[in-house]
């Protein structure tokens, strides 16, 4: 999946503000826009890449998405439906003063004279028509979440989905890459909704559904899990063992006065990236057990190190 930066394609910084990015976009469109660019494909695929790029910076939760998990991360978790989800293009250029080309989203039907510019609710917002005749709209995708277990994310999985194509059940069988973890999505061209208007069906997403498990819990690529220890063994120092997913045991020392709730950190034992050979953490939380109740031996003990200063 190439990388998109859409920071360079409207010429910002990343810490620009949504005044710079509105500024930058408005110009750009000024240039690029079809109703200027007479029939120059460069120019309509530039005004296109800049569109789609100012979709996403110009909405808050996207742009944080963009920025935490970058191009590819993006584009996993957002399909070209859920860029131009809920964005009037139509009220952008209005204020921009381009009255010659005009969006509705889920219509599939430009409006206003010239060149118009629709958005079928599957694919990307600029399917053309000219002199009246539309363009052949793709069909809406369609989301499948897919329940998960740890384990198969770790290792990836051969899954069966059932799902409604062209009215009837359909089955399929997915591999599921190891490091999907929750909100990472596969596309499967053609399976999604049929057009209204001719075109080509959707495409179908499978998105990973994390289940719980009953000793991690996952934050991204990271597994974190509790491990209850005595108070002896925090006051004066233990080496304990760690269970990883792929069923081995590490080590791991509890230096003395280690305090209650700490985190340690056991470096590339997480979940596996999806993409490269990157692994994620393993974060281990010290509980140390206090006891309701102690014999009368542990009384005297503890007493013994009252008496001492402890």
């Amino acid at each position: 999946m190439a990388e998109k930066d859409y920071y360079k394609i409207l010429g910002v910084n990343k810490d620009a503000s949504d005044a710079d990015i509105k500024k930058a976009y408005r110009k750009l469109a000024m240039k690029y826009h079809p109703d200027h660019a007479k029939g120059d494909k460069g120019s309509e695929e530039r005004f296109k890449e800049i569109s789609e790029a100012y979709a996403v910076l110009s909405d808050k939760e996207k742009r944080k998405q963009y920025d935490a998990y970058g191009s590819n991360g993006f584009q996993q978790r957002y399909s070209q439906e859920d860029i131009f989800k809920n964005f009037d293009f139509s009220d952008v250029f209005k204020e921009f003063g381009f009255g010659g080309a005009t969006f509705n989203f889920f219509t599939g039907q430009g409006r206003g004279g010239g060149r118009s510019f629709s958005y079928g609710g599957g694919g990307s917002p600029f399917g053309s028509r000219i002199g009246g005749h539309a363009t052949q709209m793709k069909g809406s995708d369609l989301v499948y979440e897919l329940p998960l277990t740890l384990q198969e994310v770790a290792t990836g999985a051969s899954k069966t989905i059932s799902f409604q194509h062209k009215g009837r059940a359909e089955n399929i069988t997915v591999k599921i890459p190891k490091g999907m973890i929750a909100g990472k999505k596969l596309r499967i061209s053609g399976k999604g909704e049929e057009s209204s208007f001719g075109g080509p069906p959707g495409d179908l997403f499978i998105q990973s559904k994390v289940q719980k498990d009953p000793v991690y819990e996952s934050d991204g690529y990271d597994l974190h899990l509790n491990r209850e220890v005595k108070l002896s063994d925090v006051l004066l120092g233990k080496t304990i063992s760690v269970p990883t997913l792929d069923g081995r045991e590490l080590s791991l020392r509890i230096p003395p006065g280690t305090k209650h709730k700490t985190k340690m950190r056991l470096s590339g034992h997480g979940l596996p990236h999806m993409q490269g050979n990157g692994r994620g953490d393993l974060y281990v939380s010290i509980q140390v057990n206090t006891p309701a109740h102690l014999t009368d031996h542990q009384k005297k003990l503890v007493q013994e190190l009252a008496d001492a200063g402890l």
